[in-house]
């Protein structure tokens, strides 16, 4: 998205495409309207001559060429669009998400074409939503925000300041949407139906209280306590939780230690996909978590439970406990290098194997 190149005919060479396809006569068809483009875009009707087949060529939308626009779907209408705009020999194309419309096969060639026309020395003025597109395309990215300068520089760095922003706005319309929520409040707290409150050890607790860590279990995937951690199996974690004030995004988890204390594996609700609903004070919750374990290497593990409120990129922690429970892992008899030994298959002189019927589906999905 380079814009320091100076041109002295904006309007040749730039194309702004939409779903309701701006610049083109509804009611003339696609031949037509490649005429009428070309003409508004400073060729005679000999270089538009010379160019039609080229056009055809890229928009590939076969014999609606010669059917009214109106009877275009979206996608049409940007291919026929964008091919008129890169054969029009633009000093600067104005792209405005182009890419965004239409099926994968299409997007690859718009996208070659683009670097074609950057190597050429063409400016191109990509505007977009897509940030791996405009990583791809763009040497320097500009930031708008109704219509107001956010941020201009490499891309990389534009980039990661919008996605925080965004994540921030997302985070504030969860809160906002949660907390509207309070009003329909119920008559009385909420009771899980099966509560675990048993905390075997606590080495450390901290949060601001405004819930509890109510109890931990750690048992096998019929509901019978564990005593011992059995390598490539399921087990349930089992963490139940109390509300003492209003909690907006309640957030469940659990952290896994090894015996050096090192943070092993963790997870909770919402890194699962699993939005809990409001909890009001009094509110007992039980969550399972269904852990299918690896083959690890035989120590000692210990389980850190935990209750927040908020979304991933800005929660606050209410309860924490530190390695609550702790199980040892048993021993395989085969060796395990390192502290886990991943599912693995050998070959020996063989030749990789596909999907039989890959190809057709490559090539369905592709046309």
């Amino acid at each position: 998205m380079d814009a320091s190149r100076r041109c002295s005919n904006w309007a040749r060479g730039s194309t702004r495409s939409s779903p309701a396809g701006a610049g083109f006569n509804q009611e003339f068809t696609g031949r037509d309207n490649v005429y009428l483009n070309g003409s508004i875009l400073g060729l005679t009707t000999r270089q538009i001559d010379q160019r039609y087949r080229d056009i055809e060529n890229f928009a590939e939308i076969g014999d609606f060429i010669n059917q009214p626009v109106k009877t275009y779907s979206s996608g049409m209408v940007v291919r026929l669009a964008f091919a008129v705009a890169i054969n029009v020999d633009p000093e600067i194309l104005l792209v405005d998400e182009a890419l965004a419309v239409g099926d994968i096969y299409f997007r690859q060639r718009c996208m070659r074409k683009v670097h074609e026309l950057r190597a050429r020395g063409v400016t191109i003025l990509f505007v977009s939503h897509a940030v791996s597109d405009v990583k791809a395309i763009g040497d320097r990215a500009l930031w708008l925000d109704h219509g107001r300068l956010r941020e201009i520089g490499e891309p990389d760095h534009v980039i990661s300041r919008y996605l925080a922003a965004m994540t921030e706005k997302d985070s504030t319309y969860l809160l906002a949407r949660a907390a509207t929520g309070e009003s329909h409040r119920r008559s009385g707290p909420v009771r899980a139906p099966e509560i675990v409150e048993t905390i075997p050890n606590i080495d450390h607790r901290f949060g601001d209280g405004r819930a509890e860590i109510l109890g931990i279990a750690v048992m096998d995937a019929q509901g019978r306590p564990l005593h011992m951690l059995e390598p490539n199996s399921r087990i349930v974690v089992r963490i139940s939780v109390r509300a003492k004030e209003d909690l907006a995004l309640p957030m469940v988890g659990f952290m896994l230690r090894n015996q050096l204390g090192m943070d092993f594996s963790g997870t909770n609700t919402a890194r699962e996909g699993y939005e809990l609903p409001a909890m009001q004070p009094g509110d007992i919750t039980t969550v399972d978590f269904y852990v299918d374990l690896p083959e690890l290497y035989p120590a000692s593990f210990s389980f850190s439970p935990a209750i927040a409120d908020g979304p991933l990129s800005g929660y606050t922690m209410c309860d924490w406990i530190d390695n609550a429970v702790a199980l040892q892992m048993s021993r395989q008899a085969s060796e395990i290098y390192g502290y886990v030994h991943l599912p693995c298959r050998v070959e020996v002189n063989a030749r990789i194997r596909t999907e039989p019927d890959a190809a057709p589906k490559l090539e369905k999905h592709l046309g």
